[in-house]
């Protein structure tokens, strides 16, 4: 199983969502870096389950220790281990699902690789399984924000048909992402969303979507052809998330749709740089930063596990009635918001780490 991720700035999760707990190893971190908890914490909350009525009814505090790697609140460049148990697991919710593979779930494809499988809770492709991956990104945003004022911000474009209207992401921050409990910054539009998602919640059902982000201040020159271009490496980032069926950068798919004289980017003196007046390119040319915001979208498909009954099979083939138990999430959208940006953040570190191993 690959639980690794990155070349230089390197994070290991570990966990299932019924065990003891879940965590991440963190190798590569610069040492003399100012490290608490607190640190971490603040994108653990936005990301824990149990928060609002639009998300999981599992209450989980999700409090991260620093088993090692940080003394006297600098790390010391040694390997960073976190740790968050688990408190509020409920392995009977599973029992009855525990011969049914759950359509759309990792329950089948688990058991044929491995002929075998976590049967509560989904095991590693559980989202709990991106606690360890938020942690580690928090250390990478410390880095980033401290070695060039870098910023990550991320929300919820669309659920379901509902999106909102097109966003200043040069000015956007997370305090007016998360002034609603959707994380849309639009909140006429956010009312709409919460209201879509607690139907869903209300009938058993789930419903999907776009999560939106921009990295600002990203240096120039980051990035790895042929086969690590930058968007190659966010790409592989965001769709490694759970329930993800899409990215795209830039002007994405909607680019296809224009000709090459509306789609290029001028380039236009900035203060004392090179700049570029538009930006469908999404910040990266070539599969390296131009030093223009990094602009992308990622989709989030309907939660797999419902409460509606769905007609399907057994391991074995037999026809079954499954109504699956359980507290799941109506919609991923809010919570994979911070996943969203720490993960943007973990390939963003790492690169920058080999770009400068270059001088």
């Amino acid at each position: 199983m690959s639980s690794t991720f990155g070349t230089i700035f390197r994070v290991s999760t570990f966990g299932e969502s019924h065990c003891k707990g879940v965590g991440a190893v963190i190798d590569g971190c610069p040492p003399r870096l100012e490290l608490s908890e607190d640190d971490i914490q603040k994108q653990l909350d936005r990301r824990r389950p149990g928060q609002s009525r639009l998300a999981t009814d599992r209450k989980e505090e999700d409090t991260v220790s620093i088993l090692s790697g940080v003394e006297h609140g600098k790390t010391l460049g040694t390997p960073i281990a976190l740790f968050v148990p688990n408190r509020d697991m409920r392995p009977s919710d599973y029992k009855a699902m525990t011969p049914v593979p759950r359509p759309s779930h990792a329950d089948y494809t688990y058991e044929q690789k491995y002929g075998i499988r976590a049967s509560s809770g989904g095991g590693r492709s559980s989202a709990r399984e991106t606690i360890g991956r938020v942690a580690g990104g928090a250390i990478a945003e410390k880095y980033l924000a401290l070695s060039f004022h870098l910023e990550i911000v991320a929300w919820v474009d669309t659920v379901g048909d509902i999106t909102s209207p097109e966003q200043d992401h040069l000015s956007l921050s997370r305090d007016a992402v998360d002034r609603n409990q959707v994380r849309c910054p639009d909140p006429a539009t956010a009312e709409k969303m919460a209201q879509a998602i607690l139907n869903c919640k209300e009938e058993g059902d789930s419903v999907g979507g776009i999560v939106a982000c921009v990295c600002r201040g990203v240096p120039p020159g980051l990035g790895e052809p042929v086969f690590e271009k930058m968007e190659a490496k966010l790409a592989q980032a965001m769709l490694s998330i759970p329930a993800t069926k899409g990215f795209e950068i830039g002007s994405g798919f909607a680019g296809t749709r224009m000709r090459g004289s509306q789609h290029n980017d001028p380039f236009i003196m900035k203060g004392d740089r090179l700049g570029t007046q538009t930006n469908f390119s999404g910040g990266v040319q070539g599969g390296i930063t131009n030093g223009e915001p990094i602009l992308f979208r990622v989709a989030f498909k309907p939660v797999a596990t419902i409460g509606k009954p769905q007609e399907t099979t057994d391991f074995q083939g037999n026809p079954v009635t499954l109504e699956a138990k359980g507290r799941h999430d109506p919609c991923v959208l809010p919570r994979a918001v911070p996943i969203v940006e720490s993960m943007a953040a973990l390939v963003l570190a790492d690169m920058a780490l080999r770009q400068a191993s270059r001088q």
